[in-house]
């Protein structure tokens, strides 16, 4: 909201009213968005962090309801943070007290307390702020008919967020239900900009709108719903962003190597904002970099805070409400505050390495100027020498306003199976009128009745592999037709399960004095010995035992330590960020200017003359190999510059299609930028360039010979097997141990693929572990690029500086700290030796 001076002129409608109380000026966009929700209009509003988008939506929820304060569920708004839940809520509520209208406004997350959710039994509030997990469980109420009949309006905040992950299936489905419940939902999403931002909207209005959507230029409604509108904000924030450049950077680049030394360069970033919030890409590096400020800045202490999702509920509460008040000075954070209404002191944003991909960068930054007149300011602090380039793509991509697509999640069936017994548990469903609901999702629209009829002798026998066992007769089909869970303790544990987000078995951490402390993940408490310290929290703290699922620690003075991993870390590079990425080492006529003037290229030069010195720095156009010989043995690296994931498919495809040249075995590295072949004799690499080894033909059948694609589609089938219900994840306070989830799952998977080829779940996991986890469409459209492109072979007779990275990251994996500092000592001298 832009502030302005106040006046006693009337405005035309008690919001904006109440917004010129405040000072502000209703923005064009919040203006638009009400005027289309007091038709009841459905619709998008994509407009920029910061810029009102909260009450540009709820703004027109409440002009729509004014005088109508009779009891009953009139809006829900989704959020994908419980810890939003109730500043958004606390948002709403000024509004509604500061227009007169009589609404109360409720959460309803993971964290409501067991007496609220008693009260919202007997009577839900008008506004009910809550997220995709707790919007299920209400539909597995009994009686829901009645719970959302007086329902108007259906917010999904930060759509962006969801979209493109199974949560976001999870609020396909719901709106689903509530449409067949409420065919005259209004249904309005908020999102940040996208690359497929019409789609979006697209997803969350449902295929029931498709043929309204078609034309977007009619300016006559077809009949039933009217169509949907997008509205975008014409407010442009330009991202004020600078990098931290190293006095001098070294020949040999590694990942880690530059960040910490760039440290002091922070402080006086800090010192000089009012406060400042400091993004890692992991909980590890978050750990690392609170300890490692605290270290070269001890007079931080007190005014700098740890902020990531492994800590306790109440710890990120405190640091969310000091930032809040202005008490903290900096905050070093993950993801966790990538998103939020307002925290209104934050002045600067630091972004810590590469953060792999420009939306995401464009969000952190939008956490600074968090106000329509404010500009975003963000600094950039690379950790290695080749993330100068990474830096000089984003400001390209920011300055061009473009960022990635979100792919929207297809076929997600283990969603849809939890979503049935869902229904079972609560009112029963009829399963033809049911499917009629399912198909005009997105997610779902090529669902077929073969399909439909598998899914419910699965939910009701078990299916043909598991028929012979009870437990998994989760439904009965009773004599009207309907479909219904009739077994309380099937209800009951059903609804202890219900959600999408899966993550390795944490462990709860607490003194032994008592009072919690986070959660870290079992397979990093596994390593532990008793006397063992580790940093967690920003605080030191000495391991003393595990006992019922907790880890039992006390206070430590040591000042060195492990410092927790979380599985999963590592972000890849997206497809858009990989080609802003390439294009930075293009240079033509048309560019030569920007290119010579953009200060992280200059940097980052003394570097590239090296890597030309002994090979090439590839165009565009070209795709490099390097071929050398070391006493580790024979050499191959390839330079794609298209992301961790996509490397590793091409690095295990090449490997396995130059075997069948004859027999040869490889070990795999690979990075953001390239992938290493190592073998103890020497590759065929000039064969393969020849018998285009690079192709896409047969792509699918060599994958599966060269990954072992049964074992990918083994890991992908436990977090299938636990959204589905086939494991069960334990009570409250009971949790299954991990070893046990993952053995059940996979004997499912064993079952399935002796006995049920053809199992839904079975083809959901195959088809996950390629289009998800190897990025297959993605891998095509590589190789596709590679065929169009100019392969060159170089023989450095050395590695070069764009090998150096990732030959450090093999080494990572099998030595202690104090021989890689060793090994990369010698190998930085070689490598300066020429």
């Amino acid at each position: 909201m832009e502030k302005v001076k106040r006046s006693g002129k009337a405005k035309s409608t008690p919001v904006e009213a109440w917004f010129a109380a405040q000072g502000w000026k209703a923005q064009p966009f919040q203006q638009e968005v009400w005027a289309h929700m007091v038709t009841g209009r459905s619709g998008l509003l994509n407009a920029p962090t910061g810029t009102g988008k909260t009450y540009g939506v709820w703004g027109g929820v409440v002009n729509h309801a004014l005088h109508d304060s009779e009891p009953g569920l009139r809006a829900i708004w989704i959020t994908p943070l419980r810890a939003l839940a109730n500043e958004i809520a606390d948002s709403a509520q000024r509004m509604c007290d500061g227009v007169g209208l009589g609404w109360t406004v409720g959460t309803r997350t993971g964290d409501t307390s067991t007496k609220e959710r008693a009260a919202q039994k007997k009577m839900l509030p008008h506004l009910l702020v809550t997220t995709p997990e707790s919007l299920h469980v209400m539909l597995s109420s009994k009686g829901t008919a009645a719970l959302f009949s007086k329902l108007e309006w259906f917010v999904a905040d930060e759509w962006h967020e969801l979209l493109g992950s199974k949560r976001g299936v999870q609020v396909e489905l719901a709106l689903s239900r509530l449409k067949a419940l409420r065919p005259q939902l209004g249904i309005w999403g908020i999102s940040a900009t996208i690359g497929n931002i019409e789609e979006a909207m697209d997803v969350l209005m449902g295929l029931d709108q498709r043929a309204h959507l078609v034309d977007r230029t009619r300016s006559v409604d077809p009949p039933g719903r009217p169509t949907p509108v997008l509205v975008r904000s014409n407010i442009q924030k330009p991202i004020e962003m600078h990098t931290i450049l190293p006095k001098k950077v070294e020949h040999s680049p590694w990942a880690g190597h530059l960040g910490l030394r760039l440290a002091k360069s922070l402080l006086p970033i800090i010192e000089q904002s009012t406060s400042t919030l400091i993004f890692t890409n992991t909980r590890g590096q978050a750990e690392i970099w609170y300890h490692h400020l605290l270290d070269i800045a001890p007079e931080l202490a007190g005014t700098m805070a740890l902020h990531h999702g492994s800590l306790d509920r109440n710890l990120r509460e405190w640091v969310e409400k000091a930032l809040d008040e202005g008490r903290l000075k900096a905050v070093v954070c993950t993801s966790s505050l990538d998103l939020g209404v307002d925290f209104r002191p934050v002045e600067t944003v630091v972004q810590i390495g590469g953060p792999k991909g420009v939306a995401r960068f464009a969000q952190r930054a939008g956490r600074s100027g968090h106000r329509p007149d404010a500009v975003p300011r963000i600094w950039f602090l690379p950790t290695h020498a080749l993330e100068l380039v990474e830096a000089a793509a984003l400001r390209q991509a920011v300055n061009s306003g473009n960022v990635e697509a979100r792919q929207p999640m297809v076929r997600s069936f283990d969603v849809l199976v939890q979503y049935l017994v869902t229904l079972a548990v609560g009112d029963g469903f009829d399963p033809r009128t049911l499917y009629d609901e399912v198909r005009s999702t997105f997610c779902f629209s090529t669902i077929t009745p073969e399909e439909w009829d598998w899914l419910l002798t699965f939910i009701t026998t078990g299916g043909k592999s598991l028929l012979a066992y009870d437990e998994f007769r989760k439904c009965v089909v009773d004599n009207d037709g309907l479909v219904r869970v009739d077994d309380r303790r099937i209800a009951t544990r059903h609804r202890l399960s219900i959600g999408t987000i899966v993550s390795e078995s944490s462990l709860a951490v607490k003194y032994l004095s008592g009072g919690h402390i986070g959660t870290i993940e079992e397979y990093f408490i596994n390593q532990m010995r008793p006397g063992d310290v580790f940093w967690f929290a920003g605080r030191s703290l000495e391991f003393v035992r595990v006992k019922d699922l907790t880890a039992f620690v006390v206070k430590s003075k040591a000042t060195k330590g492990k410092i927790p991993s979380w599985q999963g870390g590592r972000m890849p590079l997206s497809s858009y960020m990989a080609k802003v990425l390439r294009s930075q080492f293009t240079i033509t006529p048309n560019n030569v200017k920007e290119k010579r003037s953009a200060p992280e290229m200059t940097a980052v030069q003394p570097l590239l003359d090296r890597q030309r010195e002994s090979s090439i720095v590839s165009t565009e156009d070209e795709l490099l190999i390097e071929r050398f010989e070391s006493k580790e043995g024979h050499h191959i690296v390839v330079y794609p510059f298209e992301g961790r994931l996509v490397h590793e498919a091409l690095g295990s495809l090449l490997a396995f299609r130059m075997s069948l040249l004859k027999p040869i075995t490889f070990s795999i590295a690979m990075n953001d930028y390239g992938f290493e072949l190592l073998s103890d004799e020497p590759i065929p690499i000039q064969e393969a360039i020849d018998n285009d080894f690079f192709s896409e033909k047969h792509l699918l059948d060599d994958l599966q010979r060269s990954l072992n694609a049964t074992e990918l589609a083994r890991r992908k089938f436990r977090d299938i097997a636990s959204i589905s219900g086939l494991v069960f994840k334990g009570m409250p306070g009971k949790p299954v141990k991990e070893r046990h989830m993952r053995g059940n799952s996979s004997l499912f998977f064993d079952v399935f693929t002796d006995h049920e080829p053809d199992h839904l779940l079975l083809r959901q996991a195959y088809d996950e572990a390629f289009n998800l986890q190897l990025e297959l469409p993605r891998l095509h459209a590589v190789l596709q690029r590679i065929a169009r492109m100019r392969i060159v072979l170089k023989d450095p007779g050395n590695f070069t500086p764009f090998a150096f990275p990732i030959i450090v990251d093999r080494l990572r994996e099998k030595l202690t700290s104090e021989q890689l500092e060793d090994r990369i000592r010698k190998m930085t001298e070689r490598l300066e030796k020429g």
